[in-house]
């Protein structure tokens, strides 16, 4: 029975440490064949932390309890369960939501200032520079007051309309109480 629970222990760490070590290649190298495992709970982490808390359980009571095999292994197993609900709460859960999105509507360009970088005709469009998050993204653009903007021209979106940004030039007014 001590056997059992030292290749447990030895196994969950070695994938731990493989998982670690080869994580990107051995998921560029599954790319798609497990995704029928999409389930949170069957995350490599999990699985290598309830293996491996399974063994080191079992061979602490084994060596240290007067229990009996079954006791030892059903003890073992609620230790697992316990520990593995324990990490997907506290590390797994929490971290997946931790990711960024860069994603943007659109429609959330109405109100920003951005600067014109391809020159905007009195009919017609060009090109202006709008910051999003930490970077800048670029769009079509369209003078609202069909007049001529330069390059370099500050302007604030006001409407935006089938994938064009309807744009006025930005006046700073300095000094005036609003």
């Amino acid at each position: 029975m001590e056997a059992l629970f030292l290749g447990c222990l030895i196994g969950g760490v070695l994938f731990a440490i493989v998982t670690v070590l080869l994580g990107d290649v051995l998921s560029s190298a599954l790319d798609g064949m497990l995704d029928f495992l999409s389930v949170d709970f069957f995350n490599p982490t999990i699985v290598a932390g309830a293996v491996t808390v399974f063994g080191g359980t079992g061979v602490l009571l084994v060596r240290y309890s007067g229990f009996t095999a079954t006791l030892i292994v059903i003890l073992s197993i609620l230790t697992a369960v316990l520990i593995s609900v324990v990490i997907y709460f506290i590390y797994v859960k929490p971290m997946g939501n931790s990711e960024n999105s860069t994603g943007y509507s659109i429609q959330e360009m109405v109100g920003r200032i951005g600067e014109i970088t391809i020159p905007v005709p009195i009919q017609g469009f060009g090109e202006v520079m709008v910051k999003v998050g930490a970077g800048n993204t670029l769009h079509i653009a369209s003078s609202l007051e069909q007049i001529s903007l330069l390059a370099g021209t500050r302007v604030v979106v006001v409407d935006v309309e089938d994938g064009v940004l309807w744009v006025t030039e930005f006046e700073e007014r300095r000094g005036e109480m609003v």
